[in-house]
């Protein structure tokens, strides 16, 4: 593997965010339109419905990327992949990164009207890191030892551990202490506010005008779900909807002399995902061996022309810190060493087994086709199990009652930790059920280092370790084709998985 379209994105994602910035500086400023223009309203559609509301109880990175509108952290993530403060106005560090110190921002207010208090941030936090005994609902928290008011506008986070990367953890979203059902009264405090869901129908938010920052530009969004690939483009050229994340080349091509069309990536790590605790994948060569017979750049030629950044880890290129682009390189497509590896563990005659691959998703259910051709050249048999989306979550998600399937893993905050912690051995997230001492005791070293040089190092060598032992078969981080009615414009893409809708406005007349 030689990650020859890493450049090329590399450069279309330059060129995407150039031609963002000067469509935006081009169009005006207002965010008000008169009553009755349908510019202040917007139809998105999603591919499937999400799985909750509430923000800490959520796990699906299609739920998170919408409710990214409705919830805050104490600091935000913005589209140049800094942590800006949100909630909090200010924040300070110890120089041992065991106690970080937030200002709580003056004035701020929560959906229904109540103003946030320090309480509210006690509350949130706590509820998260299992301070009341329960697990920790992020890995991470295990390490607070304590949330503490200092006063009515100041709360110290005191870890047992220094932590240098632990903002990037602090994203987690704030919510009243006094709302006790989040799941049904979702109540945050961003840009804006959750109206109403309907199962497999939509989900409506509507401006908060008493946002504490910049206003949304569309007043009224509805999240429309639309799980049918194949109306995608009849639906957005019938005015049903007026922009769709994550369509496929093809899509895009048809719709380019209508709609804007955004390229991006996607920010995901997209594999062949492959259960370790099940026969044949117990063993590490049989899993180097489907590695060995994977092409990656034939499968992007095939799912998106060409377009796509290859990898060889657990990583994708845009968090460039970490990332490790020779280890594209450590399995270069080679059916002989495949069939090899297969004959060492005893599948001479290769075998047979089955990928469970979400319906609603193309670009992954196309994957899962060429990666089934590929594999019969070294003698094994891979048979596609299309599932709805709700199937997929609690069948391999939840219960990991697969042998294979194909998807994108995100990072749901902008550290490391968030792609490689679900790979650590007794991780309720590790969904290949990777069983390595080797990485337990790496990532821990990772964890617990305050130095965050010696923080990275560690990071780089997880990678290293899940390439080796071939824990999935990573293929690519995906082009993201973004369709969007040319009424509108500002669409900003992200390092992680959201989708900004505050940032987007109608064009001016």
């Amino acid at each position: 593997m030689t990650g020859r379209s890493f450049n090329r994105k590399a450069v279309s994602k330059l060129l995407t965010i150039v031609l963002a910035t000067l469509t935006i500086a081009l169009s005006g400023c207002s965010s008000d339109k008169t009553a009755g223009d349908d510019s202040s309203k917007i139809t998105i559609g999603i591919p499937q419905d999400i799985s909750g509301l509430d923000p800490h109880n959520i796990t699906g990175a299609g739920t998170k990327e919408v409710l990214f509108n409705v919830f805050e952290g104490l600091v935000k993530p913005d589209e140049n992949g800094n942590l800006n403060p949100a909630v909090a106005s200010d924040y300070t560090i110890s120089d041992d990164s065991k106690v970080y110190s937030f200002t709580l921002r003056d004035g701020i207010r929560f959906h229904d009207g109540s103003a946030v208090t320090a309480e509210d941030i006690k509350y949130s936090l706590e509820r998260n890191c299992g301070l009341d005994g329960s697990e920790p609902l992020i890995k991470s928290f295990s390490n607070i030892e304590s949330v503490s008011i200092v006063d009515d506008s100041h709360v110290d986070v005191v870890l047992t551990e220094g932590d240098s990367d632990f903002l990037t953890q602090l994203t987690v979203a704030i919510i009243p202490k006094s709302n006790q059902t989040p799941d049904s009264t979702p109540i945050g405090t961003g840009p804006y506010k959750f109206v109403s869901w309907s199962p497999q129908e939509s989900v409506v938010m509507t401006r908060f005008d008493d946002y504490w920052g910049e206003k949304a530009f569309i007043k009224d969004v509805t999240f429309k779900i639309t799980s049918n690939p194949d109306a995608i483009v009849m639906d957005l050229k019938g005015g049903s909807i007026d922009m769709f994340p994550r369509i496929t080349s093809t899509q895009a091509e048809q719709l380019k002399d209508e709609f804007m069309i955004y390229e991006g990536t996607m920010n995901l790590v997209q594999a062949l995902y492959i259960n370790n605790a099940e026969k044949p994948f117990d063993d590490v060569r049989v899993r180097q061996a489907l590695c060995y017979a994977i092409n990656p750049q034939e499968i992007m030629d095939f799912v998106s022309d060409g377009a796509g950044a290859e990898i060889g880890s657990a990583m994708f290129p845009s968090y460039s810190k970490y990332f490790l682009p020779e280890l594209n390189d450590t399995y270069n497509t080679d059916t002989d060493k495949a069939k090899e590896l297969l004959a060492q563990a005893g599948y001479q005659n290769g075998f047979e087994f089955t990928i469970t691959v979400p319906s609603n998703y193309t670009q992954h259910v196309d994957t899962a086709q060429v990666v089934s051709e590929q594999l019969k050249a070294i003698g094994v048999t891979a048979n596609i199990q299309e599932v709805e989306w709700n199937t997929w979550l609690s069948d391999v998600y939840t219960d990991k009652n697969y042998q294979a399937t194909v998807v994108g893993i995100d990072a749901s905050t902008l550290s490391a930790s968030s792609l490689l912690a679900r790979y650590v051995s007794d991780s309720p997230k590790n969904l290949v059920h990777f069983n390595s001492r080797e990485y337990d005791e790496t990532y821990s070293k990772a964890v617990a280092t305050a130095d965050d040089k010696e923080k990275t190092e560690y990071y780089k060598e997880c990678e290293r370790i899940l390439s080796k032992e071939a824990a999935s078969v990573y293929i690519q981080d995906l082009p993201e084709f973004v369709a969007l009615n040319r009424k509108f414009t500002g669409y900003v893409f992200y390092p992680i998985y959201v989708q900004d809708i505050a940032r987007i406005r109608p064009v001016e007349q």
